[in-house]
């Protein structure tokens, strides 16, 4: 199976199987390293002691002197009935006690402790019948070894036994591993459980109720951020069905008036009414102006539709002094009563060239707007903020905090064109280019509107504030 086969088997798992295996597999080893260290610490113990005892004997019964007596004796007459016992000469092959049992091959070692070249030696080796003894081979005199050989049967029969016992509580320790940690993760996932069955109610429901939060743990701040996503997606929707509602609203007055206007035009193409040029006239232009509002608020609807941020492709480096330049002479031709007190300096910001004219625009319409005939609007752009001042009555208090707002509109607003979506729009393109924009009273009483954009100054290249 490749490597991707081997995660796409994982993640089709689930995640309570997934810790129960992980469980399993961690106690499983640690119940396998525990039971390795116990038969080896064992199986040393027990030979430690079994070359202890041979070592006593031989040497006990090497200082004797009588060695080649010790070999016309059985081997239980010397208290050593659990040990066969030879004597090992340079030059000859070893002499055993009268005791039935295999022969052992005499190797170097032995011959070496024989002839004095080494005092003792202590090994394993295989008997004539193929049977495991343990071997010790001391000195006991000029040219000669005693040699006491223990079988190593009884020492495997214990460590087979220990080996069973081993692998039985290992095989029981992993089941119980297993079964405990199927069980941990499925009560310690339970409350994921519910988390996920609220999350599926409310994708199949579109119910955005928050979910219940409890304690304080990673669950618990899981919860506490789905909540605040959906409290944004509620309000998100919320923004959503008032653009439509205010819009539909809106579009509703030049709809009606458009309509009446239409039909009155077709009756009289008909022969049904007549109507005097000059009336027909006041008609065609009137509808023109209902087609132009229209225009004009679907092209604010569709900007402020654009939620999404600016992408890289549409970004650029923009000297706002220049769209500055474009967005008055757009405003001078349609409010030509009014006089445009202008300074400004070059500033380069990174971002959306046609959308920062958009704002420009808006904000000195508005002006425009409210200035009376022969009135001056005050512009000023340094530094990045763009200040434009009007003479027109101000912004009441109470409409102070409303002004930026979808739709909104002041009384004195209402009898005069315009939608209610040009701040709107223009709070949202400074939000687009990590901007703002506040509403204030200028020196000359009018209403003072600061757009803020930060950016870099074109002579010396230094960073906006």
């Amino acid at each position: 199976m490749s490597e991707a086969g081997d995660r796409r088997w994982h993640y089709r798992r689930s995640l309570a199987s997934r810790v129960a295996l992980l469980t399993t597999i961690v106690v499983g080893l640690s119940v396998a390293s525990v039971s390795a260290a116990t038969f080896a610490v064992v199986r040393q113990q027990l030979q430690s002691s079994m070359d202890a005892s041979l070592l006593n004997r031989a040497h006990k019964a090497a200082v004797g002197g009588a060695i080649a007596e010790i070999t016309a004796v059985p081997s239980w007459v010397i208290g050593a009935a659990d040990v066969r016992i030879a004597v090992i000469y340079a030059d000859k092959q070893p002499r055993y006690s009268l005791d039935d049992g295999p022969s052992f091959r005499v190797g170097g070692p032995e011959l070496a402790v024989a002839n004095g070249s080494r005092e003792t030696v202590v090994r394993t080796v295989r008997a004539s019948d193929g049977t495991r003894w343990r071997v010790v081979t001391v000195q006991a005199g000029e040219d000669q070894a005693l040699m006491l050989a223990q079988s190593l049967e009884p020492q495997d029969r214990v460590l087979r036994n220990l080996g069973s016992v081993t692998l039985l509580f290992f095989l029981l320790g992993v089941l119980a591993a297993g079964i405990a940690g199927w069980q941990v993760a499925r009560h310690g996932l339970r409350p994921v459980r519910r988390l996920t069955a609220s999350v599926e109610d409310i994708a199949r429901t579109e119910d955005l109720t928050p979910l219940p939060v409890e304690g304080a743990d990673e669950l618990a701040r899981l919860s506490a951020a789905f909540n605040r996503m959906l409290t944004a997606l509620s309000a998100s929707r919320d923004r959503q069905r008032q653009l439509v509602a205010d819009a539909g609203h809106e579009l509703r007055t030049p709809l009606t008036s458009l309509r009446t206007n239409l039909d009155l035009l077709s009756q009289a193409e008909g022969g049904e009414l007549a109507i005097p040029a000059a009336a027909r006239a006041e008609l065609l232009a009137d509808v023109r102006a209902q087609i132009e509002e229209m225009t004009t608020l679907i092209g604010d609807l569709v900007e402020l539709a654009r939620d999404e941020p600016l992408r890289e492709a549409v970004v650029e480096e923009v000297d706002i002094g220049e769209v500055l330049d474009r967005a008055l002479a757009r405003v001078k031709r349609r409010a030509p009563l009014l006089a445009f007190d202008v300074t400004s300096s070059p500033w380069i910001v990174h971002g959306e060239e046609s959308s920062l004219e958009r704002a420009f625009t808006n904000l000195l319409d508005n002006a425009a707007k409210w200035s009376p005939p022969g009135g001056i609007v005050t512009v000023a752009l340094h530094d990045g903020v763009l200040t434009v001042d009007d003479q027109g009555p101000g912004i009441s208090p109470q409409d102070l905090p409303h002004i930026f707002d979808r739709f909104y509109r002041s009384a004195e607003s209402r009898t005069m064109p315009g939608s209610g979506l040009g701040l709107s729009i223009v709070r949202q393109i400074a939000e687009r280019h990590s901007g703002s924009v506040v509403a204030g009273a200028s020196p000359s009483g009018g209403a003072r509107l600061v757009l803020r954009l930060p950016g870099s100054r074109v002579e010396l290249g230094v960073p906006g504030r």
